[in-house]
């Protein structure tokens, strides 16, 4: 397992010096912020008083004093408690926000706007300000204002249309992948107006939804539909396009192979022991494979359900034929190349992993790792280093305008 730098001072990543305030609960915000952290940003995530991000609570299991997948979003960011129901919470938001290179909500327009912290209301008051709105279908269209989570993402964008065993029912993927998707898309579209600000000094406003990221997932799938295939069903992991590209059995367990041109059929053939089939005319394509996908099948399950998984996957590697087993998580989790890469991050104080962002930079040699925040650990930090003094401070906790989550609660 690679060494991991408890340390939330990245210097070296290439977002050193930014400045981003996190407003967003859930997954695909803090998905967003978190690798902004990871490249180096300063993240303080402003979270509600009593409960906090909801993710908190989405356990078990539960690392330390929150849930396993609040852990796996909210690395290396800091926590500050500001009550938006009071005068003075929002004015000192506000205060945050303005010294902040990027702001980062995933609120209802409407609610936003009566706050006065809206995109119009913020930009004409700091132009300097990258504001990147998440939502579930975007900041326009007549479904603006409805709340988004990934399952209705997934269901409205086609994804669970085409997902699932052949002539069954759509299906989820069985994670966030469109929360997932979307914390990528905004880190990459903040990361880009971030150069445009550094060069100009000018923020910008980023739109980024659910429903889009969905899309963009789908992307190859409708770009076919309206090309002129057929509606898709879900059909068991077998790729719309490609022949041979999906699941088999074997003698103990599952095996995806992905053909990928028609050299490698050939090659897959001969290494199978069904040369036959290369020799064939009328499979030499692609299109010709799709034609005869059903007999393809039935002749390459019959041949590969004759030896076990282990003995396939050294067989096609050595052909250079894409394969993997199916595995569990159990094993994804052992996987040598999973650790050889350090993809698995140890919470730093708990017994726990989490995933590593999926990138890797050159000027961060070793990922930043700072444990994710208790619920307003760093009030009292943040609001001295925004210039707010020790009696303002005291005086803001003491109305409840924001919360001290220290353990010892002291007053500053």
């Amino acid at each position: 397992m690679e060494d991991h730098v408890d340390d939330r001072d990245a210097s070296s990543g290439p977002l050193a010096g930014l400045k981003v305030v996190d407003l967003t609960t859930s997954y695909a915000g803090p998905t967003a912020a978190m690798y902004l952290a990871d490249l180096g940003a300063d993240v303080v995530k402003v979270e509600r008083p009593g409960g906090g991000d909801d993710t908190r609570t989405w356990g078990p299991p539960f690392v330390g004093s929150a849930s396993a997948w609040f852990a796996s979003a909210n690395r290396n960011k800091r926590s500050v408690v500001v009550n938006l129901r009071d005068p003075d919470g929002i004015a000192t938001l506000r205060t945050l926000i303005g010294r902040a290179d990027v702001f980062i909500e995933n609120f209802n327009p409407g609610k936003l706007e009566a706050l006065g912290i809206d995109h119009e209301s913020l930009r004409a008051e700091f132009p300097h300000l990258i504001y990147c709105a998440m939502s579930g279908f975007g900041q326009d269209g007549p479904d603006r204002n409805l709340p988004g989570y990934d399952l209705a993402a997934q269901a409205r964008s086609g994804l669970m249309s085409v997902t699932g065993a052949k002539g069954g029912s759509p299906q989820r993927v069985s994670t966030a992948l469109s929360d997932v998707v979307t914390g990528m898309c905004a880190a990459l579209a903040v990361a880009a107006a971030v150069v445009r600000q550094r060069g100009t000094g000018q923020g910008d406003l980023i739109d980024v939804s659910l429903l889009d990221s969905a899309l963009a997932v789908m992307a190859p799938r409708i770009a076919g539909f309206l090309a002129g295939e057929p509606e898709p069903a879900p059909s068991g992991g077998t790729d719309s396009v490609l022949a041979v590209y999906q699941a088999f059995p074997t003698a103990d367990r599952d095996l995806v192979v992905a053909v990928g041109n028609d050299a490698m059929w050939r090659r897959f053939c001969v290494a199978v022991g069904l040369p036959g089939l290369a020799e064939r005319p009328e499979l030499a394509d692609n299109p010709g494979r799709r034609d005869h996908r059903a007999e393809l099948v039935e002749a390459v399950s019959a041949k590969l359900c004759e030896r076990p998984a282990a003995h396939w996957r050294r067989v096609l590697g050595d052909a250079g034929i894409p394969c993997s087993l199916v595995q569990s998580l159990s094993e994804v989790v052992s996987d040598p190349q999973v650790l050889a890469r350090g993809s698995l991050l140890e919470v730093p104080g708990a017994d726990a992993r989490v995933v590593r962002g999926p990138f890797r930079l050159a000027s961060i040699p070793h990922p930043r790792n700072a444990r994710f925040p208790d619920l307003g650990a760093h009030t009292v930090e943040v609001l001295a280093e925004n210039g707010f003094s020790p009696d303002e401070i005291g005086w803001l906790i003491e109305r409840q305008a924001v919360e001290d989550g220290r353990a010892e609660g002291r007053r500053p």
